[in-house]
């Protein structure tokens, strides 16, 4: 059960992964702002779940279902690197920087928030 658990919300993650990148798909913006939306979401849920087991409501099935599931599938740290990798590259050094200022900045802004 507990690998079907994290195979269904895995799945859900990376569906929702795909829909971000084709809803900013046709910008013209330097930074990859995709990849952006899915990492703070997924820390949005994260830090929310996390939230809700400090407060008594410890459940297994949506720790498996949501943590390490959905948000496993939906957080994007290899395309984030990737990103921020060419976009050195190609000589925008100050999108790259913010880039890897803006993604960790949000999200240890909502683990701070939601503590």
């Amino acid at each position: 059960m507990n690998f079907l658990l994290v195979f269904i919300g895995g799945g859900i993650g990376s569906l929702v992964r795909y829909l971000f990148g084709l809803g900013f798909q046709r910008t013209t913006l330097a930074l990859p702002w995709s990849t952006f939306a899915a990492n703070v979401t997924a820390c949005l849920v994260f830090a929310w779940v996390i939230w809700l087991i400090s407060k008594g409501h410890e459940s297994q099935t949506i720790r498996l279902l949501l943590l390490t599931g959905f948000c496993g599938g939906l957080s994007t740290f290899s395309s984030f690197s990737f990103e921020t990798f060419l976009l050195l590259r190609q000589g925008m050094t100050i999108y790259a920087l913010l880039n890897i200022f803006f993604n960790t900045m949000a999200c240890l802004l909502i683990f701070y928030w939601l503590k």
